[in-house]
């Protein structure tokens, strides 16, 4: 279990000015992460990794001269916000562009995808690469679906290394994309990891059992298989990777065997004999392997085996000096900086919502105050049904969407009414308090609900009455953005299944209802929304987390669609009292 924290939802917080305090000679806060203290040279190629906290040493251990130049630092097993990816990026670069490269998780690919853009429209050359080393998360002919587990590690640093040897932007990506596509991992857990304040663990392994193919996002194994000795287990795991030994590979490979938290070194290196052995068997020959804890999951028992099939240029870049906060790779001589070269800090006012708002007219200012009222509403249910949207959540995910939308929810609020007072109109409001709740929680349900909220906000008017066409056109909007980015269709199970008969049911009612009918067409369309949320109980996901764990979701609704039903439901009293 978790023991030692303050607020369960500060945890990631004080983790990192933690971590930050203690490694104040290798690393600088900025706002979503941390980047190099001791810049690197001018032209030099940033490699930029992260994701959700709960992976120590992974993402932010790993920073430093022959590692990574950032990483940003999302909360608890959630994907960091797009605005925290460009800022950490922004404040990493050197003048030689960007690489993004993080595990294939929905939120992370979401998040970082938009950084991409944001920072290639702001002139900062950006490329990502995307890990899926997890062969039991897809199958071979579906490796773009796999998740990234503790091959992170061995992609983050064989690009970084590329990139302190002196590759192009270009160059260092495609260093990234072949490590990537020769590396494999499969992992087992013993026991389930608990998350900061909760006090069951997100799953549980049955006694005398094994769970095969686990993610280190606390999402339970997909397959059980009985207790078994150390030699067993490594048998187990070195034919599970070397069954998906890419085509074309050589006989030169290099191994992470890798604690997930709660797994003693003495028993992993105990497991390591075994490995090792079995690898010579084959006629592998193994150079530099790494055992230990490289890429955890908060107090998980178990541990993962991760297969580098290497070339000449994979090799001399695994083994390339670093420096780093949690993994140290002789030599480390010849990186001292003078003073003065520590990175720049950020500058306050780049970061202010507020900045560019224009005072709204009398009809944009009551209908901010309408947006107001109903996200009031929405803040009281979603805090009263935090623990059931995690219970759903949990089945086959990681148990924390509760916790994101209450994250989110009262971060936009925060946001909408300080918007507020600064007369904003509909579509400032709502894009800045969408910012906030994309920012604040982090993660796929916070980069869609952001993106949603600013879309709808961007199609209200501003200097009339909203009619129901209007409502009908912005929810429209809201749909689109929350396609364009998670890719989701009707009977993926996602909140899309709950949202399109929303979208529906107004622009049904569009063409004859008046602006004083308008609650009355909301009413209906959240009806239609919930009972589609009910009715994802009978789907399997498709898209997301889930989807490794399809079985074990049926019979369970989407957590996303089920919140959605909630939010656009507490909106309607609040929003139109009268009708």
């Amino acid at each position: 279990m978790t023991t030692l924290y303050n607020d369960p939802a500060k945890f990631a917080d004080d983790m990192l000015a933690g971590f930050v305090d203690a490694h104040d000679d290798l690393v600088r806060a900025v706002p979503g992460g941390v980047v190099r203290a001791p810049r690197p040279r001018k032209g030099k190629v940033a490699v930029v990794v992260g994701g959700g906290s709960g992976h120590y040493p992974a993402f932010c251990g790993v920073v430093g001269p022959g590692f990574a130049d950032g990483a940003v630092v999302g909360n608890v097993f959630t994907s960091p916000s797009t605005r925290q990816a460009v800022t950490v990026a922004r404040a990493a670069d050197a003048g030689g562009g960007v690489l993004l490269t993080y595990g294939n998780y929905a939120g992370d690919v979401m998040n970082f995808g938009l950084a991409e853009q944001r920072l290639n429209d702001a002139g900062i050359p950006a490329r990502t690469v995307l890990v899926t080393d997890d062969v039991a998360s897809a199958s071979a002919d579906e490796e773009g679906k796999r998740r990234g587990i503790a091959g992170d590690f061995a992609v983050f640093k064989i690009a970084s290394a590329a990139a302190e040897e002196g590759l192009d932007l270009d160059g260092v990506a495609d260093a990234a994309t072949r490590a990537n596509a020769a590396t494999r991992s499969l992992g087992v857990a013993f026991d389930g990891c608990t998350m900061p304040g909760a006090d069951e663990p997100l799953f549980t392994v049955p006694d005398g059992k094994v769970a095969l193919g686990l993610g280190i996002h606390g999402e339970p194994g997909i397959s059980e298989h009985e207790s078994m000795t150390a030699d067993e287990l490594a048998r187990l795991l070195v034919d599970g990777v070397l069954a998906e030994r890419p085509a074309g590979a050589g006989t030169r490979v290099t191994a992470i065997l890798n604690g997930l938290g709660r797994t003693k070194y003495e028993e992993l290196f105990i497991v390591w004999k075994a490995v090792a052995a079995l690898l010579r068997d084959e006629g592998l020959d193994v150079a530099a392997p790494e055992v230990g804890e490289l890429v955890t999951s908060l107090d998980m028992a178990g541990c993962s085996l991760t297969l580098v099939f290497l070339d000449d240029d994979l090799e001399r870049w695994w083994s390339a000096p670093a420096l780093s906060p949690a993994y140290t790779k002789a030599p480390a001589a010849g990186w001292e900086v003078s003073e003065g070269e520590r990175a720049a800090a950020i500058d306050p006012a780049e970061l202010d919502p507020m900045a560019g708002i224009e005072p709204a007219g009398e009809q944009g200012r009551r209908t901010t105050g309408r947006i107001l009222a109903a996200l009031e509403a929405v803040g009281d249910v979603l805090h009263d049904h935090e623990d059931e949207l995690g219970r759903i959540d949990a089945v086959a995910g990681d148990g924390d969407h509760g916790r994101g939308m209450v994250k989110g929810i009262d971060a936009c609020l925060r946001t909408a009414r300080a918007a507020a007072e600064k007369d904003a109109g509909p579509a400032d409001a709502l894009r800045i308090a969408g910012d906030a709740w994309a920012t604040e929680a982090g993660g796929t349900s916070g980069v869609l609900w952001g993106a949603a909220l600013a879309a709808f906000g961007a199609r209200l008017p501003g200097d009339h009455r909203c009619e129901t066409a209007d409502l009908a056109a912005a929810a429209e909007a809201a749909l689109d953005a929350v396609r364009n980015l998670g890719k989701a269709q009707v009977g993926d199970k996602t909140l899309v299944d709950a949202l399109v008969p929303f979208v529906d049911s107004l622009k049904e009612a569009a063409g004859s209802s008046s602006d004083s009918a308008s609650g009355v067409a909301w009413r209906r369309a959240a009806e239609a929304a919930t009972t589609a949320a009910r009715q994802t109980a009978d789907l399997t996901p498709k898209l997301g987390r889930a989807r490794p764990l399809a079985d074990k979701s049926v019979g369970t609704p989407d957590a996303g669609a089920t919140s959605l039903g909630m939010v656009v439901t507490a909106a309607a009293d609040a929003a139109w009292p009268d009708d």
